[in-house]
């Protein structure tokens, strides 16, 4: 395994984590992002720059994560 392929399977591995975590947290507040993925197009720039994709939501999704992220910055 070369040193490029390494670093790029640990960033893929490291943004499905990240998006795990995220979905996860988010859950516990209410909120689900049914398109909340890693965009699988990302893999395969060099160096690799992988993107977690939040995707689309309703409106009322959007208002709870408004609300959460103001409750949050307070």
């Amino acid at each position: 395994m070369t040193t490029e392929w390494r670093a790029a399977a640990d960033a893929m591995t490291e943004a499905e984590v990240a998006c795990a975590e995220l979905a996860a947290v988010l859950k516990r507040t209410g909120i689900v992002l049914p398109s909340l993925t890693v965009d699988p197009v990302t893999y395969g720039y060099e160096p690799p720059c992988v993107l977690v994709e939040l995707g689309r939501c309703n409106v009322a999704t959007t208002r709870k994560l408004i609300a959460v992220l103001e409750r949050a910055a307070r």
